[in-house]
């Protein structure tokens, strides 16, 4: 279920997925809250391209270090390759 900042209070949250399209973030929504797995989701920059660079909003999906590894497992299951 999507949790707000302050859940995080207390640990360092681990980033698990990048969305760089809408879709695939909603549909990474609906796995993790299916799953009954505690997720947080920030808009926030990344860079893109080799040579010509530009910079755009993705969906950052952060859970807490205990939910790492079963949330990994749920992504790769699903077709997501999580964050290193």
């Amino acid at each position: 279920m999507k949790k707000d900042a302050s859940w995080f209070e207390g640990c360092e949250p681990h980033l698990v997925f990048i969305a760089k399209r809408l879709r695939q973030a909603e549909k990474l929504e609906s796995l993790l809250t299916e799953s009954g797995i505690d997720y947080g989701v920030e808009a926030d920059d990344y860079e893109s391209g080799l040579i010509f660079r530009s910079v755009k909003v993705g969906a950052f999906f952060y859970v807490r270090p205990e939910s790492r590894e079963q949330a990994e497992s749920v992504m790769l299951e699903n077709g997501f390759i999580p964050a290193k």
